[in-house]
Order: C-alpha cells, then sequence, then structure tokens
C-alpha cells in the first residue's frame, strides 16, 4: 500500500501563522518570503500563492507608508488556511481607515487597494476591537488539495537480503548513467 504525499493535513483546523514585523521597508520583502515558503509547505496552488504574496504585498507596503505611529511599533501579517479559502490580515496601530484612491495613468503608487478589490474574492477593513489600530484583509477562494498517491517511476530497490554476484530481487532497470554498475 502507498502512502498518500504530501501528507493529509486535517480539515478540523485551520493552518494559521503570524508574523510580527518592524514597521520598515525591509519587512514588505521579508513577509513576502515568509509567506511564499509558508505556502509551500502548505501545500497551496501557485496561482494562489502568487495572489496572496502579491495581495499580501500591497497591504504590508499600506502598513508601512502610510500608518504614522510612534517608533516601535510592529505590523502584524496573518494568514489562516482553511478548506476552501486563504484569509491574509495585515494589522498596525494606525487608527485611520484606508479607501481605495484613483490613481491617474502617471502615478507610481496609489493603486494598492484597487488591486485588492480586484484581485481577492472578499476583502475589508475593521478597527481593532481591542487597542489601537485596523486590520485590512483579504480571502481568496481556493480549490481543496486534490491528494493522489505517487507511483514510482521505477521499481524500487530490493528489500530483501541480497548477495553479491546473487541475481535474485536484481532490478531490471539499467544504471542511471554517470554511477558504477555493482
Amino acid at each position: 500500500m502507498q502512502t498518500p504525499w504530501p501528507p493529509l493535513p486535517t480539515t478540523a483546523a485551520p493552518m494559521d501563522i503570524e508574523w510580527r514585523l518592524p514597521r520598515h521597508a525591509r519587512s514588505v520583502g521579508r513577509a513576502r518570503a515568509l509567506f511564499r515558503e509558508q505556502a509551500a509547505s502548505w501545500g497551496l496552488s501557485q496561482e494562489v500563492t502568487d495572489t496572496a504574496e502579491l495581495l499580501l504585498s500591497e497591504l504590508m507596503t499600506n502598513a508601512y507608508r502610510h500608518a504614522k505611529v510612534p517608533a516601535g511599533r510592529e505590523i502584524w501579517a496573518r494568514c489562516v488556511v482553511t478548506e476552501n479559502r486563504v484569509r491574509v490580515t495585515v494589522t498596525d496601530a494606525n487608527d485611520t481607515l484606508p479607501t481605495p484612491g484613483t490613481a491617474s495613468l502617471d502615478d507610481e503608487s496609489g493603486r494598492g487597494l484597487t488591486l485588492v478589490a480586484a484581485l481577492a474574492d472578499d476583502w475589508g477593513v475593521e478597527s481593532r476591537t481591542c487597542g489601537t489600530g485596523k486590520t485590512v484583509w483579504f480571502e481568496l477562494v481556493r480549490e481543496p488539495v486534490a491528494y493522489q498517491t505517487v507511483t514510482p517511476a521505477v521499481e524500487p530497490w530490493p528489500t530483501g537480503s541480497v548477495h553479491v554476484g546473487s541475481t535474485a530481487g536484481a532490478s531490471s532497470v539499467p544504471p542511471r548513467r554517470g554511477t558504477r554498475p555493482s
């Protein structure tokens, strides 16, 4: 019997991770890298990963650039994956709720929330109920991972005891190029 690979996630509890990053320009790239690594370990599709990474980058950039807060405040990024959704939140300590802007063709910025609204299946912003600040979030619908058993391309090596010179259990697969025959 073959074991499914990768291991099946449990649907009882969501996959959840949070990062607390300094309010600094470098944290935007750091959040993208952390998310991409985590998405790979969770087995998210490339399409969902790419979209979520782009939108996370937009929200992190907004929190870094526009949240005017005292020094030392952090930006919190959180990702929760359920069976059919990816929810990403970015929280900062500024109470001002953002709204999508209208950028002209010549503007180099100002399209972040418009991009979030266009690409996310749902999104929103809310004041934090305990403490100062706000949380901006988006959700992407994802297909449940279709796990299938992996069939090896070649027969596995024999597991029984094989002595040198014996043909019992020998593989019919020729050695790979660059390897020495046994």
